[in-house]
């Protein structure tokens, strides 16, 4: 599957806390399978939408702009799924319908996860080549 590059749209920003507790973390039901969070990742409100992100991945993709709002600065790869399916993430399991959109933090397909085709095409647009 061919795969285009992403950004992130400039108003979208998530409110997010990092999980910097003593704690081995902990489990929670999203998108269809078991989620585990682990001790340094980062408790995540996307506009309603909360979920978690593991703690490099978080670092290498989004920086603050304002205390505890974050703004995704790296481009994703993805592609409309044609059938459903599941992806594995490194948190655990997502699966998604034929329409939405497999996403990946990185050109080669790794730190992926799936994105519902409403909520992505409202947060992300295309990249070309001037916008690069």
């Amino acid at each position: 599957m061919k795969t285009k590059k992403y950004r992130k749209r400039e108003n979208q920003f998530v409110v997010a806390v990092q999980l910097e507790l003593e704690t081995d973390g902990f489990r929670y039901n999203k998108w269809g399978a078991v989620q585990q969070c682990h001790r340094g990742d980062w408790l995540v409100n996307n506009g309603g939408d909360v979920y978690t992100i593991n703690e490099d991945s978080f670092a290498s993709t989004y920086r603050e702009v304002k205390p505890g709002q974050y703004v995704k600065t790296t481009p994703v790869w993805a592609y409309v799924a044609v059938d459903a399916g599941k992806v594995q993430t490194k948190e655990g399991t997502t699966e998604y319908k034929r329409g939405d959109y497999w996403v990946a933090n990185n050109p080669d397909g790794s730190d992926a996860y799936a994105v519902s085709k409403d909520k992505f095409e409202e947060m992300y647009e295309e990249l070309n080549d001037s916008t690069s």
